[in-house]
């Protein structure tokens, strides 16, 4: 759920108007809004080894730049993220590029590119595509990683918000465009270091990965200074999205999210319906950020608990999109305890207020 950082361009805001989504054609860019990313989460095994990822590319419409002539006017920025959480060496391995993309085709100056059809990103050699089978290619090299992934659809996409269209804020104009796919099956391999883990046949409990993909003119009301976030694969199937967007004080500006259950229909989740309530914490020993690694929420579909596997999961983007933010591999805890999910949690705006 995280965005690129002003590097858009101000103009003025727009509510966006409700509208079905056209699929194959809304998996790919829209090079006309300001800001849109693409964000893939997911964990699997690998002969008992427990491993969680990351990946997102970001665009970013430069609005000064939109008139230039030359083939080589930065008119976007591509922006990408790379993270695996290594849960038995208990590490979080962290990467990230930025690019120009002239927002023109087949441009052999550009240094990155988005297909407007369908999802074909890539940014340097680092790549996320959808192929003709309908499956999903991630390969980012990386510095001390290598994402390897195909990730393959087990459910229809969910909408998010009123069929597509998130609110984000009390103003109509902070909204987005919004799908996800939850209950990817990931196959593949993470090389660590320069060790190569081939990942397990995906389960109910393992091998399961989650993509987002959202685009808007703005998001973040004045008085927001960030947003806490959970995507969550259920063990039997199920998806629960849920999100509360923070004032400077920690009281809440606006929430949301959704409920799928494994062949049922949609429930968005109204505002008021949704709290988040930290639990236990962690300080960060290189930013001095204190984040919540423990959360109860309370939904339309159940209290939850929400618990990080790993406390160290900052990571520092300030040579990309200029945030730091925690995002990491989390379980899904009912009030008994029993686990019922895994999936990710993110925290932006703990370090300074993000501005988008």
């Amino acid at each position: 759920m995280l965005a690129a950082a002003l590097l858009g361009g101000a103009r003025p805001a727009r509510a966006l108007p409700a509208q079905p989504l056209v699929f194959p054609r809304d998996l790919g860019a829209h090079p006309g809004f300001r800001t849109e990313w693409w964000y893939v989460t997911g964990h699997a095994g690998s002969g008992g080894r427990g491993f969680g990822f990351q990946l997102t590319f970001f665009r970013s419409r430069v609005a000064a730049a939109q008139a230039l002539a030359s083939r080589l006017a930065a008119r976007q920025l591509v922006f990408a993220h790379a993270a695996v959480t290594d849960l038995a060496a208990g590490r979080l391995l962290h990467d990230q590029r930025i690019a120009r993309w002239s927002g023109e085709p087949d441009n052999p100056a550009d240094l990155a590119t988005a297909s407007v059809q369908d999802t074909a990103l890539a940014l340097g050699d680092w790549r996320l595509r959808r192929a003709g089978d309908g499956a999903y290619h991630a390969r980012l090299p990386a510095s001390d990683f290598t994402l390897d992934l195909q990730l393959r659809e087990t459910q229809p996409l969910l909408l998010q918000g009123d069929a597509g269209l998130s609110r984000k804020g009390p103003d109509p104009a902070q909204a987005s465009y919004y799908y996800s796919l939850p209950q990817l099956a990931v196959t593949g391999a993470l090389t660590l270091q320069g060790q190569r883990f081939a990942l397990d046949t995906p389960g109910a409990r393992s091998g399961v990965a989650w993509l987002d993909h959202e685009w808007s003119d703005e998001l973040l009301h004045p008085e927001a200074v960030g947003w806490d976030w959970i995507g969550i694969n259920l063990f039997d199937g199920s998806a629960l999205t849920a999100f509360g967007l923070r004032r400077r004080d920690g009281s809440t500006l606006w929430a949301g999210g959704s409920f799928r259950a494994r062949g049922g229909p949609v429930q968005p989740f109204a505002p008021e319906s949704v709290q988040f309530a930290p639990g236990r914490r962690w300080r960060s020993p290189r930013t001095g950020a204190d984040y919540p690694v423990a959360w109860d929420i309370a939904t339309p579909a159940g209290r939850f608990a929400v618990q990080a596997l790993l406390d160290d999961q900052e990571l520092d983007s300030r040579g990309s999109t200029g945030a730091v933010y925690w995002e990491g591999l989390s379980e899904l805890r009912d009030a008994a305890g029993a686990v019922l999910g895994r999936g990710y949690l993110e925290m932006t705006g703990y370090v300074a207020a993000l501005r988008l």
